[in-house]
């Protein structure tokens, strides 16, 4: 592991690296469902004044401008500040983790595969929001995520890491992506296409740290979108036939894999032995 003050500043880099990108995020989150071009300038949805880029500081700007656009004084939601805010932390602990995990496999194997966690914490912040805002997964962000992991994941074994979490990876992507398309076939409506592309990407990311983290991951989701769906029946908010996205909750379940998935699978397993 490196030294700690190299480490804090390979930390706050990728902090304010991890707020830009929640200020890209907050735009793609915002265009990619209305099928806006994501080149094209800022503009305050009120007014439809350019959006200046010092008026484009991720955090800062909000803050300066207290929350309100400098040519018409309209509120901007608090949302997009703590998007950048929620972006950088993910991205920090994600770096931070794979730092910690140095000297499992050789440190230049670990680089590609930072990266690919990274773009998926990245790509995990967009489609939760916009699940949340539309219920719907964008082919435009789900289909490139095989080829960005499935890319790095092969260019870490090709480095070092070892060819048997590729193949893992695979089976894992094809076997969750099956799973739920069976799950689609046999509750029409109950389980969008979307779902179905994203548990492949998902399934790819858990299997390549391990079975134990696939399975808490793959399991996980559905107790989250479970525990979530009967808050909302008990507080009336939804009723048995509300249909609620679920991406967010397979997103959520991935990660519960993905930080703790292998101790968990540990410690179950411990208890069987032991029973």
């Amino acid at each position: 592991m490196q030294t700690l003050p190299l480490t804090v500043v390979a930390l706050a880099f990728v902090g304010l690296f991890g707020l830009a990108i929640g200020s890209f995020l907050n735009v793609i989150v915002y265009r990619v469902p209305a099928g806006i071009p994501l080149t094209r300038q800022s503009r305050c949805p009120s007014c439809a004044a350019p959006v200046r880029p010092w008026q484009n500081v991720p955090v800062v700007s909000w803050i300066a401008l207290r929350g309100r656009c400098a040519s018409c004084g309209d509120g901007i939601s608090a949302r997009y500040p703590l998007v950048e805010l929620a972006t950088g932390v993910a991205l920090v602990l994600v770096v931070w983790l794979c730092i910690d995990s140095w000297g499992q496999m050789p440190a230049r194997a670990m680089l590609p595969v930072t990266l690919a966690y990274v773009y998926l914490a990245a790509v995990s912040v967009a489609l939760t929001l916009i699940d949340l805002d539309t219920r719907r997964l964008p082919n435009s962000i789900v289909l490139p995520s095989y080829v960005v992991l499935g890319t790095l994941f092969a260019l870490a074994c090709a480095l070092g890491a070892p060819w048997e979490a590729m193949l893992r990876a695979l089976i894992g992507a094809t076997a969750l992506y099956v799973f739920y398309a069976v799950l689609r076939l046999a509750r029409p409506g109950g389980m969008g296409g979307g779902d179905v592309k994203l548990a492949g990407v998902l399934g790819a990311a858990l299997a390549w740290i391990g079975w134990g983290a696939f399975a808490v991951g793959a399991f996980a989701a559905f107790v989250l979108g479970g525990v979530v769906g009967v808050a909302l029946m008990v507080t009336r908010r939804a009723t048995g036939k509300t249909a609620i996205p679920f991406g967010p909750w397979m997103i959520a379940g991935a990660w519960s894999g993905i930080l703790v998935g292998e101790q968990v699978a540990r410690w179950y397993l411990g208890m069987l032995t032991f029973s």
